[in-house]
């Protein structure tokens, strides 16, 4: 039996890759906003003879100390973990700035995957195959880090955002690799493609335009989560990144996986946070 913990698994591909591993037999943990969705989710558990095996932590992940709890409770949970899947993701129209000061896109789609990758590294190294999963924009190269003005302060947009939250994470991914270079851990930067993963975080008109796209154009979350699986049962060669679109590994020469860069936004996040 394997233990997962998958931040954003209440709805989407998070959903879907939390009721896999459950489905197989693994122990999950899934961490998100919405109580209601925890309540279905531990249903749906139920449902399939795995109560016993899931649980679920309602938390604010675009909040720095939320994070931190998550991680305490993780700790004090379980010994050993051999997955963190991160697929939390919001689209804030306009401009929120969370209790920390931090734009709430560049919170959640960075900050947090920055905080429960590190802080969860020592479990996942007890791991029998280890893998952190980072569902993103790898391989998009529109968009970029401000570096003056992370908050968007000037000029908010809420694409501008999204682009540079995605921009984040792949340095995200690159710096962690290059932190742990001996490390047994894997880090996995995933494209999906677009998918059906729901609208209910979305405001109107996006939700009905995306609703419509979908309709026509979106894969179903079963499809695009069997890469993911596929890759964290048997991931392939060396070394401690990997990024895919989809199935096809992208070049790490991508100008989006710059190690200076990855370097940089480390640090900065370092000082962000006071680490």
């Amino acid at each position: 039996m394997r233990t997962y913990v998958v931040a954003g698994g209440t709805n989407g591909m998070g959903r879907g890759l939390a009721l896999h591993f459950l489905r197989r037999g693994d122990r999950v943990t899934v961490v998100g906003s919405d109580p209601a969705r925890g309540r279905r989710l531990l249903d749906e558990a139920a449902g399939l003879g795995a109560a016993e095996r899931a649980a679920f932590l309602r938390a604010d992940l675009a909040s720095v100390a939320e994070n931190v709890r998550v991680i305490k409770e993780i700790r004090a949970r379980h010994d050993v973990l051999d997955g963190l899947v991160s697929t939390a993701i919001r689209h804030f129209p306009r401009r929120v700035e969370t209790p920390d000061g931090h734009e709430a896109t560049f919170a959640l789609y960075y900050v947090s995957r920055f905080l429960l990758a590190y802080g969860l590294t020592g479990l996942l190294e007890r791991g029998e195959n280890p893998m952190i999963v980072n569902v993103c924009g790898v391989g998009v190269t529109k968009g970029r880090v401000h570096w003056d003005d992370l908050s968007l302060k000037q000029g908010y947009g809420g694409i501008k955002a999204m682009l540079q939250g995605g921009r984040a994470t792949d340095l995200l991914g690159v710096a962690y690799a290059a932190n742990h270079p001996d490390a047994r851990t894997r880090y996995l930067l995933h494209h999906p493609g677009f998918t059906d993963s729901g609208t209910d975080n979305l405001k109107q008109p996006a939700r009905t335009v995306v609703r419509l796209l979908a309709r026509f154009a979106a894969q179903p979350v079963e499809k695009a989560i069997a890469p993911i699986v596929e890759l964290m049962d048997d991931p392939p060669g060396e070394g401690g990144l990997l990024a895919y679109d989809r199935r096809r590994p992208l070049d790490p020469s991508l100008p989006s996986l710059d190690p200076a860069a990855a370097r940089r936004l480390y640090d900065l996040t370092g000082h962000l946070l006071r680490l």
